[in-house]
């Protein structure tokens, strides 16, 4: 829509270079969350299969992960280069079952906006978790989300059986 009149190379020429371009920056500006990573490592030591479902490129998602220190905990990113169809399509969902043999039933999807919660809804996920540590609100997550948590920080609570909170 941007460049209507470049031919179908060179428009992935374009997109090539912006997706090349802000995955280098976003990683280089990229900042965790607070309790993110302790978060994310609580849930990988539980033996839980993370994964990223981006609208950015896979590449960026990947490259952030390794910049704030906690690639190492996922099994997978997947960007809306990686599937056909992209968010709020359920491509990423199946693809991430597909990955791991978990059922979608078996999936939890954590995030912090509609599109987030659509794809889970769209892919069968057994929990849509809302997340108001990114741009959703309370009010625009809720009619999605089976449960709205303030932080990704709080997730290790709902998704750790018998999980006693950590200190703060």
């Amino acid at each position: 829509l941007w460049y209507p009149d470049l031919t179908p190379a060179e428009r992935r020429d374009v997109v090539r270079h912006f997706d090349t371009f802000t995955a280098a920056e976003g990683a280089a500006r990229s900042v965790p969350l607070e309790g993110a990573r302790e978060a994310l490592a609580r849930l990988h030591a539980a033996g839980i299969k993370l994964g990223i479902a981006t609208n950015d490129s896979t590449s960026g998602a990947e490259q952030t992960l390794a910049a704030i220190g906690v690639a190492h905990l996922f099994d997978a990113a997947f960007g809306y280069d990686s599937v056909v169809n992209p968010k709020p399509a359920p491509d990423i969902v199946h693809a991430f079952a597909d990955l791991t043999g978990l059922a979608p039933a078996e999936l939890a999807m954590v995030g912090d906006n509609r599109h987030d919660l659509e794809m889970a809804r769209a892919g069968g996920v057994g929990l849509a978790i809302g997340v108001l540590s990114g741009t959703g609100t309370r009010e625009t997550l809720s009619p999605l989300a089976d449960v709205v948590l303030d932080s990704v920080a709080d997730l290790p609570a709902v998704l750790i059986e018998d999980a006693v909170p950590a200190p703060r």
